[in-house]
């Protein structure tokens, strides 16, 4: 049913912000047209990455994963870059670490207890996870803000990016560790079982229809970037709640709605590894892509945060390894993942 309803929306979508955009329709009315479309767009993105996955087997499939898995996020983030909305970025990837661990994770908790009372996961995959959201965002993150107080712009900009090559070597060499070195270590039970799983689409149908979707994605955000400051304008927020809120649930919506329906037919497993897999990504890759990729770029981005954006993600971090750290689950602890959304999202709101 969804897959007719991503279909139809992305066949209409399309056109319509090709003829909007031609036309010069209202820019608020193009925002809802081109936020939708890119919905639709990230979920044909989602089902072709899974059908490579499948066909090229858990190892290379780990690196798309890794790769497609918030490349929504990244393209957007690029366009905005180049317009030079830096405020817009850093918040779209805060957006992204709370939208992932909390509203995701929230949600994916609270929609499997309310099916099964308790649900289990990989316990040493989770400890090994937040050992790595706490380097991510504790440290790479809170080091550049601190030292910052006692730099100049270029400094800052400097250490930005030493900062931000180690945290993509680190992120290569945990793919390394845990997909090849120590791949039999972080491999579930129900994954030893020898299971035949069919693709969705064969493997020169989905390289196709990524590609179609991506150059889509590419063009749609490009126009959606142009719209913020009208949008803005218009219902009174700032470019935080847009990168926070709106830009961040966009980008991230087809992951969004995968983690839950795993999560719904017990595969917690795979919600969980969406959730914080996909903090992970924007945190120790897209966040420092971003920063290497502004030396091109009229503004240069400095991986500092505001105090508002950092302590919100160090929150949502010490809160989601609270809860997962035991590899159990239930549908309350769900709900204190969205409260603590719920919160964050109406302080960004009336800041």
């Amino acid at each position: 049913m969804f897959n007719k309803i991503f279909l139809i929306v992305a066949l209409i979508g399309v056109p319509l912000s090709v003829l909007g955009k031609t036309l010069h329709w209202p820019q608020t009315i193009m925002f809802a047209v081109y936020c939708i479309t890119i919905i639709a767009l990230a979920g044909f993105m989602g089902r072709a990455t899974e059908s490579l996955a499948i066909v090229s087997g858990p190892r290379i499939g780990g690196l798309l994963n890794a790769t497609f898995g918030n490349a929504v996020e990244l393209i957007i983030s690029i366009f905005a870059l180049q317009a030079g909305l830096i405020e817009v970025v850093l918040a779209s990837l805060t957006g992204s670490v709370l939208g992932n661990l909390l509203l995701v994770g929230g949600l994916s908790f609270f929609v499997g207890g309310l099916k099964y009372k308790r649900q289990s996961f990989n316990v040493y995959d989770a400890r090994h996870n937040s050992a790595l959201l706490i380097f991510a965002v504790v440290v790479a993150f809170v080091i550049p803000e601190i030292f910052s107080m006692k730099m100049d712009a270029g400094k800052t900009y400097q250490l930005s990016i030493g900062i931000s090559i180690i945290m993509i070597i680190m992120y290569l060499a945990a793919l390394l560790f845990k997909l090849v070195t120590h791949r039999g270590v972080y491999q579930h039970k129900s994954d030893e079982v020898a299971h035949e799983e069919e693709p969705e689409w064969s493997k020169g149908k989905a390289l196709l229809i990524l590609a179609i979707a991506t150059i889509a994605v590419a063009y749609v955000s490009e126009a959606l970037v142009h719209t913020f400051e009208t949008v803005a304008k218009s219902f009174g927020w700032s470019e935080l709640f847009i990168g926070v809120i709106i830009v961040a649930i966009v980008g991230n919506a087809a992951e969004h709605a995968s983690a839950i329906i795993m999560a719904y037919k017990n595969k917690v497993n795979i919600a969980v590894e969406i959730a914080v897999g996909s903090t992970l990504q924007i945190a120790m890759f897209v966040a420092p892509v971003l920063v290497l990729l502004s030396m091109f770029f009229a503004q240069r981005m400095p991986l500092v945060f505001t105090i508002p954006e950092l302590v919100s993600m160090i929150t949502a971090v010490f809160l989601t390894i609270a809860i997962s750290n035991d590899g159990d689950t239930n549908w309350f602890e769900g709900g204190t993942l969205l409260a603590a959304y719920v919160i964050m999202g109406i302080g960004f709101y009336l800041l």
